[in-house]
């Protein structure tokens, strides 16, 4: 993709800087992104929809004192950039002060970015797309009770993004991945229950067979089939490890920075204290081989490093940005996300909690009673208590095996004490950006009948 330029596209953000400086800017970064891909969709055996995208983009931020704004645009003509520039510089003059905005400090940046290799498969045959999804819809139908398949996708995407700043900061990075996903709808006396597998990866041969993710969709729609409800009753909570990562997702949050700083987390008073229970862990590793999330540094041009955000069920750190450091007083921390031609925000690279010791079924075995959550609809969590609740559905079981499915239930209690009492099971996957093992919760309010 990079040979489609005419210029490199670093001499077009250096040049891009220039003339926001040489209009008034006082500082300023920027990005230019490519990408592209093809996804191709299934039904009854055919190719039904084809569609490739192409996209490039810069985007720009300028700085005048404490004032900031920010642009983007598609035109890569020396015309539509000197425009850009001259109309971000001229709303970053009329906009009101941040106190806290600003580029990092020089002497805190990256200045040697290690090598990552995010290659994908490249460019995926159409033929071969067409052939794995038609290879994933049939295998679900096979499944005894699988009615249809929804939607059947496969694609693949690659993109490449450069950066640079006026403090001296810049750096390129590339990649690709490839994705296989379907819905399976089950059916039984005119009821219907839908199930779903989904993987996205850096290569084909890093997910299952189209057959096994197909077989796998099925037999999870017709494993849901004649749900029941259940008393409101306190019981031991599973979370399955395809929702157990909601969890951390909440806990991230609330260990953001800006939330923090505005006094909007129930973890604001909660630095170098027990969050979770003794021996857990929770890691970021911008490293993690075949990673999705992997990073050389952060949305500002910060060093990033394997750490662990929970040690031993303590909290080590806020998720800090250039300007929540400020805020807060402290240095930034390798945790901004985005940037470069928008103000940053906070965000991970790859995050998990650490397998435990028990599998899932050895934990339901010594929960007793309770419920498997496989699938969860709008959570609610309120910011400063971390009261939470959420409609779930999935498996009741008691004396440790799986007696039937479940749906049209409310789980509740407070994000503390449910971290408090996490166990995680062994069964961690590496999945997404954000990931954990089945995790179970012990005494939590189940809403139902």
């Amino acid at each position: 993709m990079t040979s489609s330029f005419k210029t490199p596209p670093q001499d077009i953000l250096a040049k891009l800087i220039d003339q926001c400086l040489a209009a008034g800017a006082t500082a300023a970064d920027c990005s230019l992104a490519v990408s592209d891909g093809v996804n191709v969709d299934v039904r009854d055996g055919k190719l039904e929809n084809v569609e490739r995208s192409e996209s490039q983009g810069v985007s720009l931020r300028a700085l005048f004192g404490q004032r900031q704004a920010h642009v983007s645009g598609s035109d890569l003509s020396d015309d539509a950039l000197k425009t850009m520039a001259e109309r971000c510089v001229a709303m970053a003059k009329a906009v009101p002060e941040d106190k806290f905005a600003g580029l990092p400090d020089a002497e805190l940046l990256e200045t040697n970015p290690p090598e990552l290799d995010l290659e994908g498969d490249g460019e995926i045959p159409l033929e071969r797309l067409e052939a794995d999804a038609i290879e994933a819809e049939a295998a679900a139908l096979a499944v005894k009770g699988v009615k249809t398949v929804a939607g059947c996708g496969n694609g693949w995407s690659r993109s490449e993004r450069w950066v640079a700043a006026s403090n001296g900061f810049s750096s390129y990075l590339a990649g690709g991945s490839t994705g296989l996903g379907l819905a399976a709808v089950a059916m039984r006396d005119d009821a219907m229950e839908r199930d779903y597998d989904s993987w996205s990866v850096r290569k084909m041969a890093h997910r299952p067979s189209p057959a096994e993710i197909g077989r796998t969709a099925g037999e999870r729609a017709v494993a849901r089939l004649g749900p029941r409800k259940v008393k409101t009753q306190k019981a031991a909570v599973i979370y399955d490890k395809r929702v157990s990562s909601s969890l951390i997702g909440a806990f991230l949050s609330a260990i953001s920075g800006p939330s923090v700083a505005r006094g909007v987390s129930f973890l604001k008073d909660r630095m170098d204290q027990k969050v979770f229970a003794d021996g857990l862990n929770i890691i970021d590793d911008p490293f993690l081989e075949r990673a999705l999330g992997c990073r050389n540094h952060d949305g500002e041009g910060l060093p990033v490093a394997k750490s662990a955000l929970v040690e031993d069920g303590v909290l080590t750190r806020w998720l800090l940005n250039t300007s929540s450091a400020r805020q807060l007083g402290l240095q930034p921390n390798g945790f901004a996300a985005g940037g470069f031609g928008n103000p940053p925000g906070v965000g991970t690279s790859n995050t998990h909690i650490e397998a435990g010791a028990k599998s899932p079924e050895a934990l339901m075995s010594g929960a007793g009673k309770g419920l498997l959550v496989t699938d969860m609809f709008g959570p609610s969590i309120n910011p400063n208590t971390g009261d939470y609740s959420v409609g779930v559905a999935g498996f009741w079981f008691e004396n440790g095996e799986i007696q039937h499915p479940v749906s049209e239930v409310t789980i509740a209690g407070d994000l503390p004490a449910i971290f408090a009492r996490l166990i995680p099971a062994s069964d961690l996957e590496f999945r997404g950006r954000i990931n954990a093992p089945s995790l179970l919760v012990e005494d939590m309010s189940i809403a139902g009948n």
